[in-house]
């Protein structure tokens, strides 16, 4: 807006009634610096910024331009100038050099007709450079705030990442533990008036589950968490075992990446817990069988129950952990009896082949012990 005190002498012209038409003078003078005002508030809003009307007033404010600098002399050409700043805050990209040329052009033109090669040469020249430093200025300050916009939703967005990683994290966690722990008090109590010391040794377990448990959310709150399949199957077992559910496992293949390892470690723990809390199954195979280039996971029970929560939780979220890795994950009922549960995960830099190891549990009441054999 300050740059309007360039047409001060324009005004002091028509004042000191050196125009020969005061009056039209006066109301394209008015008309000038309405149109401008326009034009360049259009400049801070996107929206009006691009649209018809916006060329429009610039079309009128360079026709208004040309009457004043032709009909009434040299001390209106500042004008010229003014009309490319005025362009140069709402266009950008071609519209922006096509006016800026145009209005450069026919503002030299007009110098050079109003009064010499000189005069031409420098309404021309700052014509052009008022319209494009003005164009560079805003669009500069444009892309800072789009910088500044773009790291407040990459904040927020990270957040939310934070947020659902904990959330699934803590889910998993303490279902999981809290189910191995019902399932281990129940055991004690029908086992203590029989075998106090063996329901003492399932209340040890308890503890120790507990303990885990504590240092297990410490990581996920940080971060640091990764899980082991093996820890998970061993975990799997006791607490199947304890719950009355014959647990099977097979495995061959190649070694896991350890993220691998983790991501399947995370369908064990869940998939485990399910059958233990809502399958009535007594029985629980657990199949992994690993390629160069992918695992596949499938763990399928004979229980009559469904197996997950309420939408948003479980399976979903494993569903999420898995398909960011470029895996899936699939669940549904068996089309006999049962449920199942089918993890697929590419992986890479496995090498050699793998075993495939079967391992029973006892059921009942009995200590859990690992028997393991060995085949194709």
């Amino acid at each position: 807006m300050p740059w309007l005190l360039l047409g001060l002498g324009s005004f002091s012209h028509l004042v000191q009634g050196k125009s020969d038409s005061p009056w039209l003078a006066g109301l394209l003078l008015l008309a000038f610096n309405s149109l401008y005002i326009s034009v360049v508030f259009r400049a801070f809003d996107e929206r009006k910024r691009r649209s018809p009307t916006t060329l429009a007033l610039i079309g009128a404010l360079a026709l208004v331009t040309g009457i004043v600098s032709i009909g009434f002399g040299e001390s209106w050409l500042a004008f010229i100038p003014l009309l490319s700043l005025a362009a140069g805050s709402v266009l950008r990209g071609r519209r922006l050099v096509v006016a800026l040329v145009s209005f450069s052009g026919a503002g030299a033109a007009i110098g050079v007709f109003e009064g010499d090669a000189g005069t031409g040469a420098s309404i021309g020249y700052s014509t052009f450079i008022s319209g494009l430093v003005t164009a560079m200025i805003l669009s500069l300050a444009e892309n800072i705030n789009e910088l500044r916009s773009t790291r407040q939703e990459l904040a927020r967005s990270a957040v939310e990442q934070e947020r659902l990683r904990f959330s699934r994290d803590l889910h998993d966690l303490l279902g999981h533990t809290l189910s191995v722990i019902v399932v281990k008090s129940e055991a004690a109590r029908r086992i203590a008036p029989r075998d106090f010391d063996l329901a003492l040794a399932q209340v040890a377990d308890i503890e120790a589950v507990g303990r885990q448990a504590l240092t297990e959310i410490r990581e996920a709150v940080t971060g640091y968490r990764e899980g082991s399949l093996t820890a998970e199957l061993d975990g799997a077992r006791d607490v199947l075992t304890a719950a009355g559910v014959e647990p099977l496992v097979r495995q061959s293949g190649p070694p896991l990446p350890p993220h691998a390892e983790a991501l399947l470690g995370w369908v064990v723990r869940e998939a485990a817990t399910n059958v233990v809390r809502h399958a009535g199954a007594t029985r629980c195979e657990i199949d992994i069988r690993v390629t160069p280039d992918r695992a596949r996971m499938d763990i399928a029970d004979n229980g009559g129950g469904a197996q997950d929560g309420p939408p948003g939780s479980g399976l979903k979220g494993l569903a999420e952990r898995l398909a960011a890795a470029g895996g899936s994950l699939e669940a549904g009922p068996e089309p006999r009896k049962g449920f199942r549960v089918r993890a697929e995960l590419p992986i890479d830099g496995a090498e050699g082949p793998g075993d495939e190891r079967e391992q029973r549990e006892p059921r009942g009441d009995e200590v859990p012990v690992v028997g393991q054999g060995a085949g194709r």
